[in-house]
C-alpha cells in the first residue's frame, strides 16, 4: 500500500513536472510573442468593426467627388481624423506633406529613394538568416534566433554616444550602463 503511494506520488511529480515544460503558442512571454502578434480565437475582431456614418443626399450630385477604385466614401468611419478634430485639433491632408516637414523630406530625399525598400529589405532578411540559420537545438525546438543571427551588427549605444562627445557634438544625457541592472 505504501509502495503504491510512493509510486503514484512520484508519476504525479513527473506530470506535473512535464506539463510545465510545454508552452502554448498563445501563451508565450517576452520578446518572441511580440515578435508574432496574432489573435488568441479564430473569430473576428469586434473591434475591427466599424458602423458606417448615415446616408445623406447632398443637395447638388455634381459636387461628388469621382468613384475611385479602393477609395474611400463619405461615410466611411475615421476615429483618429474624429478624435482630432474632438480635440480642437485640424485634420492632416492625407496627400501633401505638412509645409514644416517639407524641408526634411526633402534632406532625406536628396539621393534619391528605391520604391520597393520594403520588399528588397525583407528579401535581403531571409537571405541573411538562411546563411545563420541557428544551432540545431534551435531550429529543432523553432526557437527564435532572429537577434543571434544580427547581433554582430548591433550598435553599442554607448560607445556611440562617447564617440560622438569625443569629436565634440553635444548629445542628450543617457543613463548610466548599469541603470538597469539590480544590485546584490
Amino acid at each position: 500500500m505504501r509502495k503504491s503511494r510512493m509510486v503514484l506520488a512520484m508519476a504525479g511529480v513527473v506530470l506535473l513536472a512535464l506539463s510545465a515544460c510545454g508552452a502554448h503558442k498563445g501563451s508565450q512571454t517576452g520578446v518572441t510573442h511580440l515578435m508574432n502578434l496574432h489573435s488568441s480565437g479564430d473569430g473576428p475582431d469586434e473591434f475591427a468593426l466599424l458602423p458606417p456614418k448615415a446616408l445623406e443626399i447632398p443637395p447638388d450630385l455634381s459636387t461628388l467627388p469621382e468613384p475611385t477604385v479602393g477609395g474611400t466614401n463619405l461615410t466611411d468611419q475615421h476615429p483618429v481624423d474624429d478624435a482630432i478634430v474632438a480635440l480642437g485639433g485640424k485634420v492632416p491632408s492625407a496627400s501633401a506633406i505638412p509645409a514644416a516637414d517639407t524641408g526634411l523630406v526633402r534632406y532625406a530625399g536628396r539621393s534619391g529613394g528605391t520604391a520597393d525598400i520594403r520588399a528588397s529589405l525583407a528579401a535581403d532578411d531571409l537571405a541573411w538568416r538562411k546563411k545563420h540559420p541557428g544551432k540545431l537545438l534551435e531550429r529543432a525546438f523553432s526557437l527564435t534566433t532572429y537577434f543571434d543571427a544580427y547581433k554582430a551588427m548591433w550598435l553599442d549605444a554607448y560607445a556611440e554616444l562617447q564617440r560622438w562627445r569625443d569629436a565634440g557634438v553635444r548629445t542628450p544625457s543617457a543613463p548610466p550602463k548599469d541603470s538597469g541592472k539590480s544590485k546584490k
